[in-house]
């Protein structure tokens, strides 16, 4: 198991997906302990009850929303905001309940749930609030800009699919095609095939470019390391390439969430290996 999951026995115990949540957008500052920690006695008293809405309330309130760490600008400085799926099992060992307590956040309209295409494992989470916020802020000035707010108001508030298909969007949404074309121009759906779109995010190519060269740099610095394995505690404090411009910290959840490399406790720290598969 690995450093911040040790570190977070409770998050196994009350299965508080928001907390995880609130733990991975903050994992780009130091001491995660401190900064991940939800209070005990907030938890102890609320565990009969479903805590997703108070957490995700707490965690809003506070401030502590994807955009604020999570972000790249784009030539508008607009942002872009991400945490993956798999980043969550980094933190909570138990996928199951990762990805049940996902769905039914999911299902309340708290998040919005994307698949980027380049890989059918990689699932982006952004709180809803965050989304419609984004894609107004980026699509204000376009001339699709009343087809966008009618896609929000309309598609986003009865559909939490990850995607669409030309029935639901023609017959079911009234969208004419030359809308449906605008909205992929906006960058809020992505083809999927013919007559099927994904979910997207505008700018949302640029993130997955970065994402891309960085795990590929933090994986390859592991994999310079003598016996391809490294200390997790040392990688994350090493001098980085402009290739891994969302931090050190960020791909260590993604390739530990991604399995991409083995966890071993050591006396001196958790001790990261490239797994051989």
């Amino acid at each position: 198991m690995c450093k911040l999951a040790t570190a977070f026995p409770t998050l196994q115990q009350c299965l508080h997906f928001k907390s995880t949540l609130l733990a991975v957008k903050r994992f780009g500052t130091s001491g995660g302990r401190e900064n991940c920690c939800i209070n005990a006695s907030y938890l102890a008293m609320d565990r009969k009850r479903n805590l997703i809405p108070d957490i995700f309330r707490q965690v809003k309130r506070r401030k502590f929303g994807l955009v604020g760490n999570f972000k790249l600008l784009d030539k508008e400085k607009a942002q872009i905001f991400e945490v993956l799926k798999h980043q969550l099992y980094s933190i909570v060992k138990d996928k199951t309940t990762v990805d049940r307590q996902l769905n039914e956040m999911k299902d309340l309209g708290d998040v919005r749930i994307f698949q980027f295409g380049f890989d059918t494992d990689v699932f982006g989470v952004v709180f809803s609030e965050d989304y419609k916020s984004k894609v107004l802020a980026a699509t204000a000035t376009r001339e699709s800009a009343l087809t966008v707010q009618r896609f929000l108001e309309t598609v986003l508030t009865s559909c939490t699919d990850i995607g669409f298909n030309e029935d639901k969007m023609l017959k079911e949404f009234s969208f004419h095609d030359q809308e449906i074309t605008q909205l992929v121009n906006a960058g809020l759906l992505t083809v999927r095939d013919v007559g099927s779109w994904w979910l997207a995010i505008p700018g949302a190519g640029r993130f997955v470019k970065y994402f891309v060269k960085g795990r590929k740099a933090v994986l390859g610095m592991i994999r310079k390391a003598k016996y391809n394995e490294v200390l997790q505690s040392d990688l994350e404090t090493r001098k980085v390439t402009s290739a891994v411009k969302l931090g050190i910290q960020y791909h260590v959840h993604d390739i530990v969430g991604a399995e991409l490399v083995k966890c071993i406790p050591t006396t001196t720290g958790t001790l990261l290996r490239l797994n051989d598969t």
